[in-house]
């Protein structure tokens, strides 16, 4: 099988070359800021500035620590407070739980190994009697 479609166009129309036309560039047109620009600022005036420069640099790289320093601090807080909740969690489950063994029921079972076992009988009033002096 030939390709019949390439055969039967005229080679007139096979390629229309292209025809771009180049416009001539413009230079940098020098704009109300350029010029600005390049009537205030010069070499002697810019060396002039680089203390002050450098000084913001200094100002930029001591606020970005300072925002790393309070980002980890934060950090930390929210670690604390997680073990915080934590440790009232566990506060609370001992404190129910010596509640549960401290009661009446719980001592006797705990206190009858021992051979120990609940009075039956109220306990006694003991009463004091006043020594009067006979001075």
């Amino acid at each position: 099988m030939t390709n019949r479609l390439r055969a039967e166009i005229p080679e007139d129309e096979v390629e229309k070359e292209l025809v771009v036309e180049e416009k001539p560039t413009k230079e940098i047109s020098e704009n109300v800021l350029w010029r600005l620009f390049k009537r205030k600022v010069n070499s002697e005036k810019a060396t002039d500035a680089l203390p002050f420069v450098l000084f913001l640099v200094l100002l930029g790289m001591i606020y970005i620590g300072n925002m790393h320093l309070a980002e980890k601090n934060i950090r930390n807080i929210d670690k604390l407070n997680k073990e915080v909740k934590e440790l009232t969690w566990d506060y609370k489950t001992t404190k129910a739980d010596l509640a549960f063994k401290s009661t009446l029921s719980e001592v006797a079972k705990r206190v009858d190994t021992l051979g120990i076992k609940q009075s039956l009988e109220p306990p006694q009033r003991l009463k004091a009697q006043e020594v009067k002096d006979g001075n």
